[in-house]
């Protein structure tokens, strides 16, 4: 491991995101060694985005499925600010479909969103690992960028040749962040909103639960929210030894 990248946010008692930090405000111990170089550090709201609309298209979610679309475009247009954000659409059913490649153009984003309509089963491992493989593991420049994949589903994958597991490792490979949000509008959190939980967090992600088709809208507002309130610290570990597990990285605020 010869460099290391870590995305995260900085919140209040409250939950309120915190801006403006600089990196001497911060203290890295990395398997409880100081880290011998801190190549970069950025807030994010600075960084290009790299994000992906992953959509279910199945015939589970056929009767909400265009508040789905509208707001997708609607998030889309809220944070592509820049010539250097980028994203891409892809939908699924029984395969992944991508209905928009990599763009800056909303119009063309909105008309690949328009694009889809709903059919067939649920494959979604496979459209998460193939999103990841194809198009996020690749993206990457001469500076960090912020990758993301916005997932939208009710979670039951019934389809998939691939495993969840399989599909949350090929998104750690690929540095990206997974915000899922269900489309089950019930109270009771069954094994789809598990499914998408642990996607979610064990990427660096978040789930969200709206409660009807109609507030989807406020959980788009709330990614947008995050992905511009993260910071990048880029650092070169003291010890680049590796043996395949996971080693404790800590990260505190010292003011």
């Amino acid at each position: 491991v010869n460099e290391v990248s870590l995305i995260f946010t900085v919140t209040d008692g409250h939950g309120h995101y915190i801006p403006n930090l600089q990196q001497s405000d911060f203290a890295l111990l990395d398997d409880r060694k100081a880290p011998t170089h801190v190549k970069s550090f950025h807030q994010q709201i600075n960084l290009p985005l790299r994000v992906g609309i992953v959509i279910d298209s199945s015939t589970s979610i056929r009767t909400r499925f265009k508040f789905e679309q509208q707001s997708a475009i609607e998030f889309l247009l809220e944070v592509l600010k820049t010539r250097s954000d980028s994203a891409f659409v892809m939908d699924f059913a029984e395969t992944p479909r991508v209905d928009q490649d990599w763009t800056n153009n909303i119009d063309a984003l909105e008309t690949g969103v328009n694009r889809i309509f709903p059919a067939g089963g649920t494959a979604l491992y496979d459209a998460v690992y193939t999103a990841c493989r194809d198009k996020l593991l690749t993206e990457r420049g001469p500076e960090p960028v912020r990758k993301a994949m916005v997932l939208i589903s009710d979670g039951n994958d019934n389809q998939s040749r691939a495993y969840q597991d399989e599909a949350i490792k090929m998104c750690q490979r690929a540095e990206t962040i997974i915000y899922a949000i269900s489309t089950n509008w019930t109270p009771s959190r069954g094994k789809g909103d598990q499914a998408l939980t642990k996607m979610a967090e064990e990427t660096g992600g978040q789930a969200f639960f709206p409660p009807s088709v109609e507030e989807m809208s406020n959980s788009f507002h709330d990614i947008e929210e995050e992905l511009r309130s993260q910071y990048a610290l880029v650092y070169t570990p003291a010890d680049f030894k590796y043996d395949g597990g996971y080693r404790p990285i800590y990260l505190f605020c010292t003011d």
